[in-house]
């Protein structure tokens, strides 16, 4: 029998395998997109042959690649091109970057930006449309909270959209309003689709263009796996599987995208779609919806009124009932479900349908999961094993809100129980880690230092110290982790003999690096089905 020659044969004093919780040295040999070896280099070297590339990283990091489990890929495409607001520590700072980023694209006919949070600012008081309208007078302008629930608009966008005095509310969702009843310029939710449907209608180089440089930023950043999810109704104006599609044929997808469309009852279209999509490179892994909104807009869903507004839970954003139908149904044709819970009443109302759905249905692998994990009621902790829902969390998600507004909202007791990545694994829930880009920048490592510091936003102080975890749990979950999560966990995750090759290679060992520098460790490499997307001593994209 013929020995398989490798095509590419990697090596480094720090592999992190994912099979135990330490780098060691090794070297892994690669063939037609799968690791067909790993052990010392001698041992590899039985694979070499004339064309074998064989790449030596030293002391450099090697890893699987990263597995962002949860994100929304044109969404972020379009932001990476807009005004970023997050570093602005005034309305004025806001506005100053938002002048400067229109001179500088003065042919784009809407002025769109990311990212603001008036709890950083120094009044902590909500903009409105007429500081937007001084700078912007005639260009539409729409511009999202940090959180991505809701936006500030000046009049122009308004105007376009048709939301005036008279507009009614849809089902979830508001008009912010000023004291004489017209609109306000901020829109919460569902009332953001009016204008988003607007600004959002790109041409077709314009998306092409958009989803290349998504690829290029996530190759760059040791991403080779991502879950692209159902965002809202009103961003399905970007959703273009098709075009991925495209990517996929001409050789150009270099990140393997997971589909989660809408879980809205409809499940001939979901039937359909699942049948269309499901290739190793692109497929629908199955479908997700909201339960709520988030915290600070008082929109996420709690089982006891908010502590700074006692006359509101929030709200969810279909009718209990409606959301259990849909799992049920859903669940019977053998799908998994994603629900964005943020809020211990949506939390509980997405178990209560798993359980229902596993109730009338019969227990089955059916790994769903619930998204954020924010504020968690403790006893439904022990749910996420006992019915095999995977805990997908964003560890940076708890240093985007400035923690005294957050506690404000939620009151001192709940506030035990925020982001509680800890606990949740020690009751066994399996964890799985994204950034759900782009409500927050895509660089994974910024996950894991969250995850293993819990530093908050100040920098300096730490939020529910109990709650850090490992650095080795934290790359698993960013990993082996989403792997599973996806049903993939016997082609990706680890780096082991028959899985794919799909490999990172980081300029330091994360292992010997100070918690605060891991976010600034650069990516050296990527691959990806065995084939190098991104290579740093180039400086290429290879596309």
């Amino acid at each position: 029998m013929t020995k398989q020659i490798a095509d590419m044969i990697i090596s480094s004093n720090a592999v992190f395998t994912g099979l135990s919780d330490r780098p060691e040295p090794a070297s892994i040999a690669i063939a037609e997109g799968k690791i067909i070896g790993v052990g010392t280099a001698e041992e590899m070297s039985i694979f070499t042959g004339e064309q074998t590339k064989v790449h030596s990283f030293a002391d450099q990091f090697i890893m699987p690649g990263f597995h962002d489990f949860h994100l929304h890929v044109m969404d972020g495409a379009v932001t990476m091109d807009s005004a970023y607001l997050f570093t602005a520590r005034s309305e004025k700072e806001a506005l100053d970057i938002i002048r400067e980023f229109a001179e500088s694209k003065p042919d784009e006919p809407w002025v769109i930006g990311s990212a603001w949070d008036c709890g950083y600012w120094d009044t902590q008081q909500l903009p409105d449309r007429h500081s937007l309208d001084r700078i912007l007078p005639d260009r539409p302008a729409l511009m999202f909270h940090a959180e991505g629930h809701y936006a500030w608009v000046n009049s122009k966008a308004l105007e376009i959209a048709g939301i005036h005095r008279d507009t009614e509310n849809p089902a979830f969702g508001s008009i912010g309003k000023d004291e004489n009843g017209e609109p306000d310029g901020l829109l919460y939710e569902k009332a953001m689709g009016a204008v988003i449907e607007h600004a959002y209608r790109f041409p077709r180089e314009k998306k092409r263009e958009l989803f290349a440089n998504f690829l290029g930023h996530a190759a760059s950043l040791g991403i080779t796996a991502v879950h692209d999810l159902f965002a809202t109704e009103s961003l399905a104006v970007l959703t273009d599987y098709e075009l991925f599609k495209e990517f996929e044929d001409e050789g150009k997808l270099t990140t393997r995208i997971h589909l989660w469309p809408a879980l809205d009852g409809d499940l001939e279209r979901a039937k359909r779609l699942r049948a269309k999509y499901q290739s190793d490179k692109l497929r629908v892994s199955g479908l997700k919806q909201f339960i709520d909104g988030v915290i600070t807009a008082r929109t996420a869903y709690l089982l006891e009124p908010y502590a700074d507004a006692p006359n509101t839970c929030g709200e969810t954003t279909f009718p209990p009932e409606t959301i259990k139908k849909w799992v049920v149904d859903a669940d019977k044709e053998g799908f998994s479900i994603r629900f964005h819970a943020i809020g211990d009443g949506a939390i509980r109302l997405a178990f209560d349908a798993y359980e229902e759905a596993q109730r009338l249905n019969g227990k089955r692998d059916s790994r769903h999961s619930i998204e954020h994990v924010e504020v968690i009621h403790p006893a439904d902790i022990p749910r996420f094993n006992e019915l095999g829902v995977t805990a997908s969390m964003q560890p940076d998600h708890f240093a985007m809100s400035e923690r005294g507004v957050y506690t404000d909202r939620i009151g001192a007791e709940r506030e035990k129980f925020v982001f509680p990545i800890h606990t949740l694994q020690k009751a066994g829930a399996k964890l799985a880690f994204g950034t759900d880009f782009p409500i927050d920048v895509l660089n994974p490592l910024l996950q894991i230092y969250r995850a293993v510091t819990r530093i908050d936003s100040s920098g300096e102080k730490v939020w529910h110290p109990h709650e850090r975890i490992s650095l080795a749990d934290a790359l698993k979950a960013y990993t082996a982790g989403s792997a599973y999560g996806s049903f993939r966990e016997a082609e990706l995750g680890t780096l082991e003999v028959g899985k794919l090759a799909d490999i990172v290679v980081l300029e330091r060992n994360l292992f010997e690096v100070p918690a605060e520098e891991i976010p600034e460790v650069k990516v050296q490499v990527t691959i990806v089905d065995g084939k190098i997307v991104y290579d740093h001593s180039n400086e290429v994209v290879v596309k």
